[in-house]
């Protein structure tokens, strides 16, 4: 059940993908706030950050869409920083093993709300920072993200944290807008043995305006006989 928040305006809207509709409860802008009891402050999320996870972004558009026939054949997918969890949405409407995790304290709420909206499984969700040492998530196939890059110190974390819960054989996707801090990231990724490419998304308009990002991909195999 979603308890409402006091003090912030939400809007429904419908997302028209080829084959399904998704249905969506997001903040109505990115001017919304509400942080009552200070759980957002003690976790060093600003007043101008708090919104950030419940908007949907072109990024998180562009890796739905990838999502649409990406192979998930018994694959084992987590979607690392997943805000409003679009992707995770399209995949549960798939029927994917999904699981997410976001540090907001209010993305459970709205992801279940979302859920709930589209008719589909509960999604896993497990809220947790990219430096904590374990999780109790374990491991999976397929890693995916959108806009997770924000800060270039980041880059090690982050990488540490999608290798502490990849598989020895494991997939990357990640769904960067074009920060400038992809280079130190995969550079990270690299250094922990994963293969790197990246490329423009091709047919993207269903976006208002032109996406100048990357998708990244990055892949591990084992050398296990």
């Amino acid at each position: 059940m979603f308890t409402p928040i006091d003090g912030i305006r939400t809007r429904y809207s419908t997302i028209e993908f080829t084959g399904m509709d998704i249905h969506v409860r997001t903040l109505r802008d990115n001017q919304q706030f509400a942080d009552a009891d200070g759980e957002a402050d003690r976790l060093g999320i600003s007043d101008a950050a708090w919104p950030l996870f419940g908007i949907v972004w072109d990024s998180s558009s562009v890796l739905a869409h990838l999502m649409l026939d990406f192979d998930i054949a018994g694959k084992r997918v987590l979607e690392v920083g997943c805000g409003i969890g679009l992707a995770s949405l399209v995949l549960n409407k798939r029927c994917a093993d999904i699981s997410a995790t976001d540090y907001h304290p209010e993305v459970a709420g709205f992801l279940a709300h979302n859920v709930t909206l589209n008719g589909g499984p509960a999604i896993p969700f497990t809220r947790t920072a990219w430096e904590d040492d374990i999780t109790k998530m374990g491991q999976f196939d397929l890693i995916i993200g959108s806009d997770i890059l924000y800060e270039s110190a980041h880059s090690e974390l982050l990488a540490n944290f999608i290798d502490q819960h990849a598989l020895a054989n494991c997939e990357v996707v990640l769904v960067d807008p074009g920060r400038g801090h992809h280079a130190r990231f995969s550079k990270a990724m690299v250094k922990l043995g994963y293969d790197h490419s990246q490329v423009k998304p091709e047919h993207t308009d269903y976006l208002t305006k032109p996406f100048k990002g990357q998708v990244l991909s990055y892949s591990r195999q084992s050398t296990a006989a």
